[in-house]
């Protein structure tokens, strides 16, 4: 039977490739818990298989607010502020999370659905005025997802290039040094208080139903949320709520470039989209592969092993994604699938809050690209792709793409 040890083992254990799963978790998902310590915190406990990573991240016995005083183990230089949704347990959670729920719902996205198409079919017709080659992600998978958050959230588009290096930066391991990273936290706060005080000095003469609005009513007239909290909610909501799909988009691109069989599958039949995007974030490993630190509030019996009250266990839905006790050739990119859900929007009280709206734009996205783009391709093949360095979610940086027509 395999022991664990007292000394705890650097991670990430490697360095990422592209987007390949980390090697090691294959032999760890034979194994109970492993004990590990991250560039920053204490250390703790690592889950690799999908029943452990399902209960740390369901189980109310696995607290996010425990991890507010400690140094949680962790990635990136910077914690989740003691006042963020990210930060809270129930019913705390559920208070936080319900003034803003109404605008993630499935039926409020689905009426956003028609202007995504839209951003999606003007961004094409860009990239096919200017001709080919055009970089996948400045033109195309940053501009959709940050066009839609700022209209609904009520942020200035014009604006993105400053908010997007605070995004970067939020999310950096190594991008940004720790003094850089808590001050691109420091003026994007600036920045979303700006708005606050905006939106104070002009409700009473101009009614706007945009999420900020609503959220400034929330503290103003009805005192549900404090000021702090009103302040992380916007931040982490503007963050969140592009970052994923604005990465995912050129990685779903790239894994499906990379199974031709696949992607002929799915250009013949583009009612597949909805599946082909649960399945691709399956595949796909959007992080380092280390979630955030659940901590134990009593022991808890968990994959062999008893993590002990206070202790910290960090989920890896990476590894779990890739299970062979739950997913038959696991490593295997299957459009057809139709084993059980992933996690790759989490689960449990945490569960990703904008997966609704994440879906509709990487469907929206896919669609649109197969459709307008039927053979989209690599402008300089996989070599001219650039990956992302330093930050918590991987994807390229750079994406030269090119195509044969013009689409219609």
């Amino acid at each position: 039977m395999w022991m664990t040890t007292a000394e705890p083992k650097s991670f990430p254990f490697s360095e990422p490739e592209r987007l390949d799963p980390e090697p090691l978790f294959e032999e760890l998902r034979q194994q109970p818990l492993t004990r590990v310590r991250l560039p920053y915190g204490e250390p703790g406990w690592l889950a690799t298989r999908y029943e452990d990573v399902k209960v740390v991240l369901g189980d109310r016995r696995f607290s996010r607010a425990a991890s507010v005083g400690r140094d949680e183990p962790r990635m990136r230089p910077l914690q989740s502020p003691p006042d963020s949704i990210l930060s809270a347990d129930p019913p705390e959670h559920s208070r936080l999370r319900r003034l803003v729920m109404k605008a993630f719902t499935q039926r409020r996205v689905e009426l956003l659905r028609p202007r995504a198409q839209e951003i999606a079919d003007g961004l094409v017709d860009g990239m096919l005025d200017r001709g080919a080659p055009a970089d996948l992600v400045e033109d195309f998978a940053l501009p959709l997802p940050i066009t839609v958050i700022c209209e609904l959230l009520g942020v200035p588009y014009e604006d993105r290039a400053d908010f997007r290096v605070w995004s970067d930066a939020f999310l950096s391991t190594t991008k940004f040094t720790p003094e850089e990273v808590g001050r691109s936290v420091e003026l994007m706060r600036e920045y979303v208080a700006g708005l606050i005080a905006q939106r104070r000095g002009t409700r009473h003469v101009q009614e706007r139903d945009d999420l900020l609005s609503g959220l400034v009513a929330a503290r103003d007239d009805d005192d549900r949320l404090s000021e702090d909290e009103m302040l992380s909610l916007a931040q982490a909501i503007l963050v969140a709520g592009h970052e994923t799909t604005a990465t995912q988009i050129p990685n779903f691109v790239y894994a499906l470039l990379r199974h031709p069989d696949q992607l002929a599958r799915l250009r013949a039949d583009l009612g597949l989209v909805p599946r082909a995007v649960e399945e691709l974030m399956r595949y796909i490993p959007l992080g380092n592969g280390a979630g955030i630190a659940r901590y134990a509030t009593e022991d808890v019996e968990l994959g062999g092993v008893t993590v002990r009250a206070g202790e910290p266990v960090l989920p890896s839905t990476a590894s779990a994604n890739r299970d062979p006790a739950v997913y038959s050739d696991p490593d295997a990119l299957d459009l057809l699938r139709e084993e059980p859900s992933h996690v790759g929007f989490g689960h449990g009280a945490h569960h990703c809050l904008g997966a609704p709206l994440a879906r509709m734009e990487l469907q929206v996205a896919l669609d649109v690209l197969l459709r307008r783009l039927p053979d989209l391709r690599l402008a300089l093949g996989e070599e001219g792709v650039e990956w992302k360095d330093g930050l918590s979610t991987r994807g390229p940086e750079r994406m030269p793409v090119s195509w044969a027509r013009a689409g219609s």
